[in-house]
């Protein structure tokens, strides 16, 4: 192969396609001395051919920059990057660690990578991940575009690519087993429940030996490469594969209605603190991508992973070009920021009123159309909720999870912050230009007890993941019923169904984006583990035989999000109102167990509503007892149709509207700890 070096440009970063070979540049204000290495495959030990960069030609500001012709997609490269190495000045520079491309669009080398190696200071080159030249024109979407689902219209399914199909049970072949092509085949399970959006949990190419030792780190929260899906999810051996097989699984999802959301994490990297690995980032500009602390030689820790990206001017630039490619590139329709108040945070750690890289976010025109939602807290007690920068950012309600999961164990105290919470959270999302929709409410989510665990566990039981029962949080408003964990008492077991069918159902008829944790619809169990980031096993995977030993809760999950799918008074983007100003406006009325009697002490238990939205003729009340003892709660005038009685058991607990029984009574008797929901008419 004959190659041709030219000085290049400084723009764009990355590696680049361009006529007969491909630009690359690379962001290093503080090196001496850049080194393009090209491998001749993937897993070679040393490359091919190297190209030191000459200051005087390959550099333009901050920016080293060399253009080959002759080069094409599919080359695989690397850089070695000489400067200072001075830790106590922030510089980290090591020529003989082999370097990512922040901008890599797709790694390889994972066959002989080693991130002990990366951490040791003698040469890691046979061991070093590389990146691999992607031209991401060359793809067929055949006409494929992001579905722009409005949020009130949107049901969110927060999944794993590799936990939802890797169990044996899956029917699927062992090579499609934890890949986005599996989860290609499990589409018709997702509209068969509803879902119009699913949000992956990262995949971003992330480092999975990031984790203590004998355990891995399944999650994947710890990203080494913010462009590049994550390769061990495709099932294709070729070295296009994950980026093919990615976007093969977005446009299958669009032909089914069903959007992508990311779950993008830009707070911190897989470099961890000072002691973990130079792959990256600290090896090029540590002190720009990095908040570091007064001695420079340490890290700020506000994301819990041991460093804290710096929202400066270059990291801003990659966090944007990234959104960008994926939108643009990968189509993707959104993202879900993790631990989103990091980007909050100024270059010295402190908590700013307007970051500048939210707002870029949330004004930037490509990204206009794409979901946009911040988990707006992160690991240093920063807490956001509600207050979030920007016009456009959803955001996970994390009251909504408390103070339902707290109502419905029997806490006092809870009913007038409920009432908030089905409402969409008014009193926390002040912020006039954002509807209900802004409010993304959950029970159950990645982080924390599955649904079924709620009602079966009062403490969590993480000692499997080898840290002394110590990690996960202690809060997690969760009850027993009775006994800890498995139990053949038929009562509890019974009580245990009630109870579950009692959140989902405040779930799913709360103003807001709904969002359900993979597996809780049909009772998922982690025995406890409220932390479950290290276990890439049966644990965490989704049981496809649940599907059938646990179809009666499916049945009741499927009907219910069928019925709320079907009611605009679920589908609008307004404040319902407690008084309507106008008969075209839903609205809200609210009861206790007398009509226009809310009862809003301590001690309460038990709250009623009534929904009406007169243009499409929905009337519905429903009534909610989270007491020990039945109540008899009044009606409006009827007639009624019951939809939901979670006291009863199947088929009687969840009825299509076609064959509901109608109650004509003026009274309706609620069980202990039980939902119900009615349907009527205009009366």
């Amino acid at each position: 192969m004959v190659l041709i070096v030219r000085p290049g440009e400084s723009f764009p970063l990355g590696a680049t396609v361009q006529g007969n070979g491909v630009n690359f540049c690379l962001y290093s204000p503080d090196a001496t001395a850049v080194t393009l290495l090209l491998f001749a495959a993937p897993d070679d030990p040393y490359p091919r051919t190297t190209i030191q960069l000459a200051p005087q030609y390959n550099r333009t500001f901050h920016y080293w920059h060399v253009f080959v012709e002759g080069l094409a997609a599919g080359q695989v490269y690397g850089y070695r990057v000489g400067g200072p190495y001075d830790p106590g000045q922030g510089l980290w520079f090591n020529s003989n660690k082999v370097l990512l491309d922040p901008y890599a669009r797709l790694v390889v080398g994972w066959a002989n990578y080693s991130r002990t190696a990366a951490i040791a200071p003698t040469d890691n080159c046979p061991q070093a991940l590389r990146a691999v030249v992607v031209d991401p024109s060359v793809y067929d979407w055949e006409g494929d575009r992001p579905l722009h689902i409005p949020y009130a219209e949107t049901i969110i399914y927060e999944l794993h690519v590799g936990g939802f199909t890797q169990h044996p049970n899956s029917g699927l072949p062992n090579h499609l087993r934890g890949t986005y092509a599996g989860l290609i085949a499990k589409i018709p399970y997702l509209q068969s429940l509803g879902i119009t959006a699913v949000e992956l949990m990262p995949i971003q190419q992330f480092d999975a030996s990031d984790a203590p030792l004998g355990v891995v780190n399944y999650w994947g929260y710890s990203p080494v490469a913010f462009f590049a899906p994550h390769h061990s999810y495709s099932s294709r051996a070729t070295l296009f594969g994950p980026v093919d097989e990615f976007r093969d699984m977005v446009k299958a999802l669009h032909q089914a209605g069903i959007e992508v959301i990311l779950d993008v994490v830009f707070n911190h990297t897989a470099e961890g603190d000072h002691t973990g690995p130079t792959l990256s980032w600290r090896g090029l500009s540590n002190g720009a991508y990095y908040i570091l602390e007064s001695d420079k030689t340490h890290y700020k820790n506000y994301s819990g992973c041991g460093n804290t990206v710096k929202t400066s001017a270059i990291s801003s630039y990659l966090i944007l070009d990234c959104l960008r490619y994926w939108v643009s590139e990968m189509h993707v329709d959104g993202f879900r920021f993790d631990l989103a108040s990091v980007l909050s945070r100024g270059l010295n750690g402190e908590p700013q009123d307007d970051p500048s890289i939210l707002w870029m976010i949330n004004t930037d025109p490509v990204l206009a159309g794409s979901k946009i939602i911040a988990e707006a807290w992160d690991a240093a007690g920063l807490y956001q909720v509600g207050q979030f920068a920007g016009e456009r950012f959803a955001e996970w309600n994390g009251p909504f999870r408390d103070e339902v999961r707290r109502f419905v164990r029997g806490d006092q105290g809870v009913v007038r912050a409920l009432a908030s919470r089905i409402i969409g959270s008014p009193d926390i999302y002040v912020k006039q230009q954002r509807g209900p929709n802004f409010s993304i409410h959950f029970i159950a989510c990645h982080d924390g007890f599955t649904l079924y665990d709620l009602v079966s566990y009062n403490r969590k039981h993480n000692q499997a993941n080898g840290e002394n029962n110590q990690d996960g949080a202690d809060a997690n408003w969760s009850w027993n019923c009775g006994m800890e964990g498995p139990t053949h008492d038929t009562a509890i077991q019974a009580l245990r169904r009630q109870q579950v069918k009692n959140l989902i159902t405040i779930w799913a008829i709360s103003q807001g984006t709904p969002m359900l944790l993979m597996g809780d619809e049909v009772l998922r169990s982690q025995q406890g583990n409220n932390n479950a980031y290290c276990h890439n096993n049966e644990l965490s995977w989704f049981d496809w035989d649940a599907l059938s030993t646990q179809e009666n809760f499916l049945r009741f999950t499927k009907t219910l999000i069928k019925f709320v799918q079907t009611l605009h008074i679920f589908g609008h983007d307004h404040q319902l109102r407690v008084t309507a100003q106008t008969l075209d406006e839903p609205t809200i009325t609210w009861h206790g167990v007398k009509l226009h009697q809310p009862d809003w002490s301590h001690a309460s238990h038990s709250l009623a509503f009534s929904l009406r939205y007169q243009p499409y003729g929905e009337h519905l009340h429903i009534m909610l007892n989270a007491y020990h003892q039945p109540l008899t709660f009044e009606l409006p005038p009827g007639p009624w149709q019951r939809i939901v009685d979670t006291s009863l058991p199947t088929p009687n607990d969840i009825c299509a509207t076609k064959t509901a029984p109608r109650i004509t009574s003026s009274t309706y008797c609620v069980s202990a700890r039980s939902s119900v929901i009615l349907l009527g008419q205009w009366g």
